[in-house]
């Protein structure tokens, strides 16, 4: 798969062509209606549903602050995104500390208050210091933000991923990182994340991007670099165990055929299109039972 340049353009009408793209603005990626990606696939599956799915593609979410805070730290580690602008406020309730921030966001930058753009600084620099982390984002290593778009074998899906970091070809084994900012790097706390996000649907996902793009063998590994947002900003880098990988295959490859499904059908469905038949939860059956039975 060869690399396809389109700085500067929008998605056209039929969508973005299966390639690599090492230049594609994030807006085209995100605008392709056409492709589905790993979050969206996620999105088509309990506990949300197609009919979510749909809603979300046709009504896109507005910007958050927790978002900005999430960009303006992979600006920093990845050394790619809007230029990030201190102002000197300690809140953004003061009108004219919002007024800067939207000058800040209409010139297509990011604005942080002082204390923000200090912790932000701190993050990256604890993410360099870490033996891991720092290895696997070193300046010059590798490419941030490269896409991939390609056909689904199996259903004629068209796919898509965006990832974070692509390190440079090399010997051995192709280690595919993913930054994420968390409440906590604890590895049990980050099992329940990997079941409450899907983390190991997203690894399978990028694993296959990284296989149709010709990037890395069977053996390529999709790690996550997982760091707290509060001092002194820990680091966790971990990889999801084969059978959580396996499941994220399946539920992966479940939610394709629903995107499909959808698509040729034009029906994207509900939670459910019949009577549910419901019992009380685990817990409260049990308790219950005990106390009233």
């Amino acid at each position: 798969m060869t690399d396809t340049a389109l700085a500067g353009a929008s998605a056209p009408a039929a969508g973005l062509a299966p390639g690599l793209y090492p230049r594609l603005p994030i807006e085209t990626y995100h605008g392709d209606r056409t492709s589905l990606s790993s979050s969206g696939a996620r999105k088509l599956l309990p506990p949300s549903c197609p009919a979510l799915f749909r809603h979300e593609q046709d009504n896109p979410r507005p910007r958050k602050q927790a978002f900005d805070f999430g960009n303006a730290a992979h600006r920093l580690v990845l050394g790619e995104g809007p230029d990030l602008v201190s102002i000197d406020a300690d809140d953004w309730r003061t009108k004219a500390a919002r007024q800067e921030r939207d000058e800040v966001a209409a010139a297509g930058g990011l604005a942080l208050l002082v204390a923000e753009h200090d912790q932000v600084q701190a993050m990256a620099d604890a993410i360099r210091r870490h033996p891991v982390a720092g290895v696997l984002f070193a300046p010059g290593s590798g490419r941030p933000e490269v896409s991939v778009v390609w056909e689904d074998d199996r259903s004629g899906v068209r796919r898509r991923a965006r990832f974070d970091w692509l390190p440079n070809p090399g010997p051995g084994r192709l280690i595919i990182p993913d930054y994420k900012t968390c409440r906590s790097a604890e590895p049990t706390a980050l099992a329940k994340a990997v079941h409450e996000y899907g983390y190991h649907q997203q690894a399978d996902w990028y694993r296959a991007a990284a296989r149709a793009a010709q990037l890395g063998g069977a053996d390529t590994a999709f790690v996550f670099v997982c760091q707290e947002k509060t001092a002194p900003y820990l680091v966790t880098v971990f990889e999801p165990d084969m059978t959580a990988l396996r499941i994220g295959a399946a539920k992966n490859r479940r939610a394709i055929e629903t995107y499909a499904r959808c698509v040729e059908t034009g029906h994207w469905p509900g939670y459910t299109d019949e009577i549910a038949y419901l019992s009380l939860p685990a817990w409260a059956e049990i308790r219950d039972t005990e106390t009233y039975l």
